[in-house]
């Protein structure tokens, strides 16, 4: 029986007929409701026809998460006055829940990935809801860019709406065609925000790190909300492993304890969203709770204002989860949990001063992911660049050459970037590239059981208190009684149905495990270098936690690393032990063997190596190395320590400065001696001499100022012209020779200034008044000019005053431009 009662409450029903009238129009459409408003429930059983009247058809949702996935099914079954299967039914990664009446299936956005790369035309449905598409998940925007592609090339009948919770549905618009955004007002209650930062600083979250100091406080906000405020309370954490610790600190409280996340049980999840009319709940909750679910009988929110997001280090090939300081946006969304009933309270964790400096949005997840699996299904699709695909934001360059570089690695794509039927199969596995490949070509050498196994362990980390072998998390999921262990065994038995041969193979579990791990992450296979430390073959070092098991293991196959900020190496947090076998094997496509004539810092080195990327198997000295590469090492160590390792006279770094000048003042043809430009045309000043040098003892000897003569030009005759555009020295009216600084922005002549009696002007040089530093006889700094007939007039009384007091034997005239220059006494004048 239809429960008409709880439909007709729905908010969002005031926007149905325009939503219906904008998808006849148009066949797209953005809606912006609230969170509460029935969006997810009720839109789609109209929209199938199931209620408010209209013709039936078959309707898709797609949710971001699993449990928002279960809970939206069930809800609308529960509408229905029906159990999930019948007319509602969803599907998720290892679990199908359907009926051959089902009209509305609540899909993963991952499950509908795979669907349209199998039937691009989606045969039968009607229409196409995307749940949830403000979060930008990469899988929804590439589900949004497929659907899109479909509706122009193969369906234009197939409706789509992008369904958004906030107000920011303006992209969203522009990226379905300008459509129409269709707006329901929610049902709120006020909600009194309570700052409540930490008494003392706690220090903030990297990597997976969360201060156990902020948990310890979380907690007793938990207790001061509980003693405080009526209802139920809604914690937000950021993962599993803090939601543990703040459960095991709120042990004795007047409240039942449950935890959700995409881990727990469906039994606890149920339960949560059921309700409880048996006593107060605190929830503890991951940011699955902040939109997609609705948690009945919550007043107050405590909010920690953290969250993760994944973020990948190309570089060192580490890509994991990180915690970061949740967004504005992600902060209102947790706030108005609280009113969703009745008025109600968010607790937020942090100073109030901190909260205006929050980004705005959570980061799009295509800016900061591992962009393998994406640029997989993009291949797959037949546009491996992606670039034809209406994204909100494009893909990064360098992150899409690095899944490509990946994919082509595991044999996904060819050289042209063109899927594979190796790479089609990968793609319908369910899995990341990497762990499709380790399941493949693990079946073939440890069985399809153990390798599925291993995968399994791979695909959904296990709990930190398995520890951090692989191996012995294997035997512990196998024996396990536990919620991870029961969703493992689900995971296997989908992954092996998916394979030929589900065998086991023989063999001990140990080398088989480190197989399959060295498989998924050959760029993490690590060789020891003593305490506990290895190097991968990515290059990064890798750091074991005192008291490992795993510390005596001459190598690893690291499955589970991250890398803290400003810590030299990862901290490993799961691997398994493998030997040099094994890493050759998985890592072959990383081997190098040959010469390597390279500048190591000191001088260069030339040896036959061989290595697996960073790390290296053996070598040996090499007597006679390519002089090529000899030459390219050499200038590698001038690029690394700077020109200073060749022969340079005082008269040779002048020569430099007068060229500079030349080059700043004139341009061609004087050339531009700067290190980059020198560096960068070795060939054309610093042969032969270069090319018959061995070592570093070798470039000491390479007189550099002969070289740089070479840079002159002597083609155009201009080189003869050197001395009289930029000269050495500048004769000044006492008959010296004054030598020319030309290191700064403008010549500088430093010169006594009796030398200049009777010169009217500033000298110059190439058309540019050089800069004056008059002395004093002693040679100290008097006064500077760069007009020196204005000094003359203005500046020179005050000088004469103070000069004739110190040095009184000098002349010093009244009108210096009308007498004779000098570099004496007047005693010596005299005499002369």
């Amino acid at each position: 029986m239809i429960r008409t009662d709880a439909l007709d409450r729905l908010p969002v029903r005031t926007a149905v007929p325009a939503l219906r009238q904008a998808l006849e129009d148009r066949g797209v459409a953005v809606l912006c409701a609230p969170p509460g408003t029935g969006k997810t429930t009720l839109v789609p059983l109209v929209l199938a026809g199931l209620t408010g009247g209209g013709p039936v058809r078959r309707v898709v949702v797609a949710e971001p998460r699993r449990i928002a996935a279960r809970a939206a099914a069930r809800r609308m079954a529960w509408l229905l006055g029906e159990r999930a299967g019948e007319r509602v039914g969803f599907t998720v990664r290892g679990e199908r829940v359907v009926g051959p009446d089902t009209l509305v299936e609540v899909v993963t956005t991952g499950v509908l990935l795979q669907r349209l790369q199998r039937d691009q035309e989606l045969a039968g449905v009607d229409a196409v809801i995307i749940d949830e598409c403000h979060e930008r998940h990469l899988d929804a925007d590439t589900v949004a860019a497929f659907l899109l592609d479909v509706r122009e090339a193969i369906r234009p009948d197939l409706q789509l709406v992008a369904a958004s919770a906030t107000t920011d549905a303006q992209g969203w618009a522009r990226l379905l065609g300008d459509a129409p955004v269709i707006e329901a007002q929610g049902v709120s209650h006020p909600v009194e925000v309570v700052w409540a930062p930490p008494v003392r600083p706690v220090r903030p979250p990297h990597g997976m790190r969360v201060d156990p100091a902020l948990l310890t406080h979380v907690a007793s906000v938990v207790r001061r909300a509980l003693a405080e405020r009526d209802g139920d309370v809604l914690c937000f954490l950021p993962g599993v492993g803090e939601i543990g610790r703040v459960a095991g600190q709120l042990s004795g409280v007047a409240a039942e304890v449950l935890q959700v996340h995409g881990r727990a049980p469906a039994a606890v999840q149920d339960a949560v969203l059921a309700g409880s009319s048996q006593g107060r709940r605190v929830v503890l909750a991951t940011s699955v709770a902040e939109s997609s679910l609705t948690v009945p009988g919550v007043r107050t929110v405590v909010d920690s204002g953290l969250a993760r997001e994944p973020r990948t280090d190309h570089a060192r090939g580490l890509s994991a989860l990180t915690t970061v300081r949740a967004s504005q946006a992600a902060g209102r969304q947790r706030a108005g949990r609280a009113g969703r009933e009745a008025p109600g309270a968010v607790y937020r964790c942090w100073e109030q001063a901190q909260d205006g400096r929050l980004a705005r949005f959570p980061s799009p997840e295509i800016k900061v992911a591992d962009l393998a699996a994406f640029a997989l299904q993009a291949a797959c699709w037949g546009d491996p660049d992606a670039t034809g695909l209406a994204l909100l934001d494009p893909p990064p360059a360098g992150a899409m050459a690095a899944a490509r570089e990946v994919l082509t690695a595991v044999g996904a794509v060819g050289p042209d970037g063109r899927v594979t039927d190796r790479g089609v199969r990968m793609s319908r596995l369910g899995l990341h590239p990497r762990l499709a490949r380790a399941l493949l070509d693990g079946a073939a050498g440890v069985g399809g059981r153990r390798a599925a196994e291993v995968v399994a362990l791979l695909s959904e980390e296990p709990p930190r208190d398995y520890g951090d072998d692989l191996a012995a998390a294997l035997r512990t999921a196998r024996l396990g009684k536990d919620g991870y262990a029961a969703r493992w065994r689900q995971e296997v038995r989908r992954l092996s149905s998916s394979l030929k041969s589900t065998e086991s193979g023989s063999g001990p579990d140990d080398a088989a495990v480190g197989l399959v791990a060295a498989l998924a992450f050959p760029e993490r296979v690590a060789r020891a270098r003593g305490e506990g430390a290895f190097l991968m073959a990515s290059g990064t070092g890798a750091q074991l936690r005192d008291g490992s098991r795993l510390r005596s293991a001459p190598w690893l196959a690291v499955a589970v690393a991250d890398r803290p900020a400003h810590a030299a190496s990862a901290q490993v947090r799961l691997a398994a032990v493998i030997d040099e076998d094994t890493a050759r094997l998985a890592a072959g496509h990383l081997r190098f063997a040959g010469e390597e004539v390279r500048w190591d810092g000191r001088d260069v080195v030339a040896r036959r190596v061989e290595r697996l990327g960073a790390v290296e198997l053996s070598a040996r000295p090499l007597k006679q190395p390519e002089p090529a590469l000899v030459r390219e090492a050499l200038v590698e160590g001038l690029r690394r320590e700077g020109l200073g390792l060749l022969r340079w006279s005082r008269d040779t770094g002048q020569l430099r400065e007068r060229l500079a000048f030349l080059h700043r003042e004139l341009g061609a043809p004087w050339p531009d001696v700067s290190d980059e430009a020198l560096l960068d045309r070795t060939e054309q000043w610093l042969e032969p001499e270069l090319s018959r040098a061995r070592r570093r003892s070798d470039l000491a000897g390479i007189d550099a100022g002969q070289a740089l003569r070479r840079l002159l030009p002597w083609a155009t005759g201009e080189a003869a012209r050197l001395d009289e555009l930029a000269p050495e020295r500048i004769e000044v009216p006492s008959g010296s020779r004054i030598r020319v600084e030309y290191g700064g922005p403008q010549p500088v002549l430093a010169v006594k200034l009796q030398e200049l009696f009777g010169l009217q002007e500033t000298p110059r040089v190439a058309g540019v008044p050089v800069l004056v530093h008059l002395l004093s006889p002693a040679g100290r700094p008097a006064a500077v000019t760069a007009d020196l007939a204005s000094f003359w007039r203005e500046g020179y009384k005050a000088v004469r005053a103070e000069l004739r007091g110190r040095y009184p034997r000098h002349p010093w005239p009244e009108d210096p431009t009308t007498v004779e220059a000098t570099r004496f006494t007047k005693a010596r004048l005299r005499r002369e």
